[in-house]
């Protein structure tokens, strides 16, 4: 998910919170349901979103254009907040 999520980030989650377009959300994977993924809620596409990675070209990128639509008992929550160990340095912008 760069550049909005880097490795190490960590993600504070509202579980069941209302979801809009552009939103980051943590997912369960349709295929997989044990695995958990984190994406951008693109658009409502029936009883589900349409759930789009940042970075399409990223090397095992998995979202929506390879399993669809993922039903909305799949989306656990919105992210509200991102943060990062302190060991971690800040990124320049």
């Amino acid at each position: 998910m760069r550049p909005a999520l880097c490795p190490g980030d960590w993600l504070v989650v509202r579980r069941g919170a209302a979801v809009r377009p552009g939103d980051l959300v943590l997912a369960r994977l349709p295929d997989d349901p044990h695995r958990m993924i984190v994406k951008r809620a693109a658009w409502r596409d029936g009883p589900g979103w349409w759930l789009e990675s940042d970075n399409q070209r990223a090397p095992g990128r998995r979202d929506s254009w390879d399993f669809g639509a993922v039903p909305d008992e799949l989306v656990i929550g919105r992210v509200v907040l991102r943060y990062w160990p302190a060991r971690r340095p800040l990124r320049p912008r």
